[in-house]
């Protein structure tokens, strides 16, 4: 093997245990990817917009965006950054994130530009990034419970709160 080949295999991302007991759906696991590549594609554009002026903060704010954007091509899409060597290590790393982390990260990069310059282009360039570290967020907050289980639960609620209410009226006669 030749010292390409073995940096290939370090890079080569590995498949990820958190990826697959993290409790998203393939379907679901697609829309985060798919919508962070569009974030990726309007902090891009609305970043290189925002660059074209003569205030700081906004000249600012859009190199932050298209920092944003590259990191969500790095992240997200991986086959967008091919002439960049570890973009695949980069990716496996990502993915072995939790789905709160990747949420935090998002959202926390995409409201620093609105804070630096707060204009229209910052706040939709960023919505989409913003909103793919929303679909992250709720993707932690687990898969929903099933009618059965919660009537279970209410119904051992409710026999709960009855019995001390009937030990409530015992304890005072």
């Amino acid at each position: 093997m030749t010292s390409q080949d073995e940096q290939f295999q370090a890079a080569a991302p590995d498949p990820a245990p958190s990826s697959a007991d993290d409790g998203m759906t393939w379907w679901y696991r697609w829309l985060c990817r798919i919508a962070g590549v569009f974030g990726g594609l309007s902090c891009a554009f609305a970043g290189l917009w925002n660059c074209v002026t003569i205030n700081p903060l906004n000249i600012a704010a859009g190199v932050w965006m298209m920092l944003n954007a590259f990191i969500l091509f790095l992240f997200e899409a991986p086959f967008c950054c091919q002439f960049i060597e570890f973009a695949n290590a980069v990716s496996a790393r990502a993915d072995k994130l939790r789905p709160w982390q990747k949420a935090a990260f998002y959202c926390g990069m995409a409201v620093f530009p609105v804070v630096l310059s707060l204009t229209l282009t910052t706040l939709f360039g960023n919505a989409i990034a913003f909103a793919t570290g929303v679909l992250y967020g709720l993707s932690a907050l687990g898969k929903k419970g099933d009618a059965i289980s919660y009537a279970r639960i209410h119904q051992q609620q409710k026999q709960m709160d009855e019995e001390k209410l009937t030990g409530a009226l015992e304890g005072q006669a």
